[in-house]
């Protein structure tokens, strides 16, 4: 027999192995071992409150001697405590055995250098907590159910406004879908346009390892000093291309404004699609950030974007801009409802971009992570390696002498330094090319700033002990 107690403000679960007869001592007995089994599987933590005995045997259908009794018992035993006035609580509880599967151990690196990480040591705290305040005050009972299957209205509103001003997105709330990150957003399209598709000759293997989940064959293009090399699309069969076209990740190039016009072009003569993944473009440090591709013609180029690198990747928040005929597939493909993101956290960040507050935190972000790339290029300007990209974003690729990056790679893990190395983010099938070289990147916005001086000089030396 199960039984649930609902005393004052607390359930309380019990599982009796027998019937409970007021004024019996077989009751007695049950409750004693249904409590005693409580505390011995570790369902009642140590500490853990009672109820009142008067609550419990209301709850129960007992006399109240009969709880009292019971709980003293279990005192003298030693699996409660009691003190007058204090209540009843649990003092000896064992864990549960559970099995689990043997693991390594997990050692947090003491130099944090990951790319595509923001520093989530400065996530505006006490301003996200005024904007959830402030929107779950003024929202409506019905913004608390499952919602408009494209995402809540106030969040849709709001990067509409957003992305519209500040990247030169063509976009409505009509025609924008929240997703839980650009990773389900590229997903959701790939199951709307099956076949294959393009990807960067170097890019997030995450992405990659995604799509190939799901099936979807990736065909990779090459990448140079100007960008994806969009020219190569003319002769693949695919139905999409998913390019970085604002700061390449990992090569750190923007995409020529010729070779822009030329995938729009390549989007329309074939109706395919381009997929425009502005993974950090809001973090250009040397001028205004690049524009968004998608603006060239909204009808073929479907925009991506995230709080990922801008806030925290523990949010789960992206969106996609997407054309007109794509809106209902996609949001069909994700299931008809908005199961991904916490409606919750969506009203927060429409109220956080509405405010102003998104935009004073991205500028005052942009200023820091400017002074930690230039502290980090002069830091590695002593050594022999090479410093690749744009002035923007929160990563850095440091291109090494040949067959150097196994060997740095290994001592910086020997050093306890979180990094990437450049050829895990080269696509397998992708040929030789003048972009092929070794390298590491280096995300300089992941330390907070008290540990980036410490991360930099641990880097440094690893470098140094590599003969670099």
């Amino acid at each position: 027999m199960v039984s649930w107690a609902n005393s004052g403000s607390r359930d309380l679960h019990l599982e009796l192995r027998g019937a409970l007869t007021p004024g019996s001592r077989g009751s007695k007995d049950v409750l004693i071992g249904a409590l005693r089994e409580a505390a011995r599987s570790g369902r009642l933590a140590p500490g853990t409150m009672l109820p009142p005995s008067r609550t419990l045997a209301t709850d129960l259908g007992l006399a109240r001697n009969t709880v009292a009794d019971a709980y003293a018992e279990l005192v003298a035993e030693g699996w409660f405590a009691s003190r007058q006035g204090a209540g009843t609580w649990v003092q000896n509880a064992a864990r549960p055995a559970v099995r689990t599967r043997p693991r390594g151990p997990r050692v947090a690196p003491l130099h944090n250098l990951m790319p595509g990480t923001p520093d989530v040591s400065e996530f505006p705290r006490g301003q996200w907590v005024t904007c959830t305040r402030r929107a779950l005050a003024a929202a409506p009972n019905d913004a608390l159910r499952m919602g408009d299957p494209r995402g809540a209205a106030p969040l849709r509103s709001a990067l509409a406004e957003y992305l519209t001003r500040a990247r030169g997105v063509r976009t409505s709330a009509e025609t924008i879908v929240v997703c839980a990150g650009v990773r389900q957003g590229v997903q959701l399209l790939a199951r709307v346009l099956g076949g294959a598709m393009a990807v960067e000759e170097y890019g997030l293997h995450l992405f990659r390892d995604a799509l190939a989940a799901d099936g979807v064959v990736t065909t990779p293009i090459g990448v140079d000093d100007r960008g994806a090399r969009v020219d190569e699309l003319d002769h693949l069969d695919v139905s999409a291309v998913l390019l970085t076209p604002a700061h390449h990740n990992p090569l750190g190039v923007a995409l020529d404004p010729g070779r822009r016009m030329a995938v729009v072009d390549w989007a329309r003569r074939t109706s395919k699609l381009v997929l425009d993944d502005d993974y950090d473009g809001e973090f250009r440090f040397d001028r205004q950030p690049v524009g968004a591709l998608q603006a060239l013609d909204p009808g073929r180029v479907a925009y991506l974007g995230s709080a990922s690198k801008s806030l925290s990747p523990a949010l789960r928040l992206g969106w996609l801009a997407l054309p007109d005929h794509l809106v209902d597939p996609v949001v069909e493909a994700a299931g008809g409802q908005q199961f991904s993101v916490d409606t919750i956290s969506a009203l927060t960040f429409a109220e956080f971009v509405a405010c102003g507050y998104y935009d004073r935190h991205i500028r005052r972000m942009r200023a820091r992570y400017r002074r930690r790339r230039d502290v980090l290029v002069d830091a590695l300007s002593g050594h022999r390696v090479g410093v690749s990209g744009l002035a923007a974003g929160l990563n850095l690729l440091v291109t090494l002498p040949e067959g150097a990056e196994a060997e740095v790679m290994r001592r910086a893990g020997e050093a306890g330094i979180a990094l990437i190395g450049l050829s895990i983010l080269r696509h397998p099938q992708a040929g030789p090319g003048l972009t092929e070289r070794d390298g590491i990147v280096v995300g300089f916005a992941a330390p907070p700033e008290h540990a980036f001086g410490a991360a930099v000089s641990a880097l440094c030396g690893v470098l140094a002990a590599t003969g670099l």
